[in-house]
């Protein structure tokens, strides 16, 4: 994501790095580029304006230009002032002290609204809720239908009266429902316009009054970049909402949503969507979201997903297996499930420090290749997973043959095996007595 503006600030930060000292001249010359990037990024012109206004004050001070690093100084100050446009800090969704929390999902059609609201009951569910999905979109063919298939494939119930009956009764019913069926969380899927119109507002104003939402949460495709921020001005003014969820990040090379919905709106970025998986949603840390505009990873966001796909007592497992060198295929056929749970290869690498951006847009990351390990190693008989070396050509042959794959790629495989057996081996004996990490290898 946003792999353009990372490509043209990184090209803006050489030029300070290629001097030593750095002059007030400089300094202007190198935000000129950088206000060009944003301004290629589609974030708003005022948002640029007041940025490249507060960096550059901040720029050609003393403490930074007499400073020994004074490139880096003003690295650090442009992550600052990024991460305060988009908010500062994580704003988190509000939970009513008296339950039911209500969610309003709004926003034009195609934004992702549906999906969006199977993705958050889902999300907390997860964490103990026990939510409701409510399906007020009667306009939209088989919207309704759409989110009984979502609700169906996470285990979420979904409050329906068909698509004969107006929105307004739909919601107040379900608020119902929810009470006596003891749901703490209703989420309202509503209807979409491809434009907003004064019947829709009405509507959405009147389900709003009618059902007191304790959140009023924008969906916004981030891929449309200005005109999301135009969408989002329009329906803050109209329904005063509490947040916004952007949509489609993981395709959005430029970032000018990201970077201008808060600072338009005022109204905070809660979630972000990134991908079509229903897990595929995280909540969004403006600081965080700033390292990986800048380059700088997202470590901490790598380490949470790993832990939600790994806990403690198959980390414990494997530390044992890591210790006495009992470690096998089937161990090392699970670690690329556990792998393959955080999300794609590329969003996980995105997230590592140091990772050019640019290196990975050009890199084939070829997901189909954990297919083709899983492929292999099921081919294999129980023994031969637990003891590989007694793997002859001709049981290499059977098992090319069972997996689709060649005998060349069976020996790749079971050479990356023992490579990773090694690597094991050695982090075992630097770790021993040392704090256990949760982490997928």
């Amino acid at each position: 994501m946003f792999q353009s503006l990372s490509d043209k600030l990184s090209a803006a930060f050489k030029r300070f790095k290629s001097k030593g000292k750095l002059t007030e001249a400089d300094v202007r010359a190198g935000m000129r580029e950088i206000k060009l990037a944003l301004l290629e990024a589609d974030v708003n012109f005022k948002v640029v304006r007041e940025f490249v206004k507060t960096v550059t004050e901040r720029a050609v001070g003393s403490d930074v230009l007499e400073s020994l690093l004074p490139a880096q100084q003003i690295v650090k100050i442009v992550n600052e002032e990024l991460t305060a446009i988009m908010g500062g800090s994580q704003s988190k969704l509000q939970i009513s002290s008296q339950p039911p929390t209500v969610v309003m999902m709004v926003g034009l059609q195609g934004a992702g609204k549906t999906t969006h609201a199977a993705k958050l009951a889902s999300m907390y569910k997860k964490q103990g809720k026990r939510p409701l999905l409510v399906a007020c979109d009667i306009y939209r063919p088989a919207a309704i239908k759409q989110l009984q298939i979502l609700g169906e494939a996470t285990g979420i119930p979904v409050f329906t009266l068909g698509n004969d009956k107006s929105p307004v009764l739909i919601a107040t019913e379900a608020m119902k429902y929810a009470k006596d069926n003891f749901c703490d969380m209703v989420f309202i899927d509503t209807a979409g316009r491809l434009h907003i119109d004064e019947v829709l507002m009405d509507e959405l104003r009147s389900i709003k009054e009618k059902t007191n939402p304790t959140e009023i949460l924008l969906t916004v495709d981030a891929m449309i970049g200005q005109d999301a921020v135009n969408v989002a001005e329009k329906f803050n003014e109209l329904l005063d909402i509490t947040g916004v969820i952007l949509t489609k990040l993981d395709g959005d090379t430029r970032g000018g949503a990201a970077l201008s919905v808060r600072y338009v709106t005022g109204k905070p970025i809660k979630f972000i969507g990134t991908g079509e998986k229903i897990d595929a949603i995280e909540p969004f840390h403006p600081d965080r979201m700033a390292s990986r505009i800048l380059g700088m990873g997202d470590v901490l966001s790598l380490i949470e997903k790993a832990e939600q796909a790994y806990d403690d007592k198959k980390a414990a497992e494997l530390e044992k297996k890591m210790r006495d060198q009992s470690f096998t295929l089937d161990d090392y056929l699970e670690q690329f499930s556990q792998i393959k749970k955080m999300g794609s290869l590329d969003q996980i690498l995105g997230m590592m420090p140091g990772m050019n951006s640019s290196a990975l847009k050009n890199a084939q990351i070829d997901e189909k290749a954990i297919g083709k390990v899983e492929a292999v190693i099921k081919s294999m008989t129980p023994k031969e997973r637990a003891k590989p070396d007694i793997i002859n050509h001709s049981r290499k042959k059977r098992i090319a043959a069972g997996s689709g794959t060649s005998i060349e790629e069976v020996n790749r495989l079971l050479k990356q095996f023992e490579q990773t057996k090694k690597m094991m081996k050695q982090f075992a004996g630097a770790g021993r007595g040392k704090k256990r990490m949760k982490f997928p290898f």
